[in-house]
């Protein structure tokens, strides 16, 4: 019983060792590889994208308009 916990405690101690010695990826090499993995959106999509936050903008910018508007005639009324 004895001898299994000190063969796997040496096996532990040989692969600590081994993983010390084994060489690190280069911070590039891994930039690399995940910039490979980006889906970028083709023109169709960046387009639809863009007008609707250009629509959704003019919209909301109106909304704001109109809601201070009715807020200062309200505010001139009561005072």
């Amino acid at each position: 019983m004895n001898t299994a916990v000190e063969t796997t405690e040496k096996a532990a101690r040989a692969d600590k060792k081994t993983a010390k010695h084994e060489k690190k990826p280069s911070f590039f090499k891994g930039l690399k590889k995940e910039y490979k993995k980006i889906v970028f959106a083709d023109k169709e999509t960046v387009a639809k994208q863009t007008v609707a936050v250009v629509i959704m903008s003019i919209f909301i910018g109106v909304l704001i308009g109109v809601l201070d508007m009715v807020m200062k005639f309200g505010l001139s009324f009561i005072l």
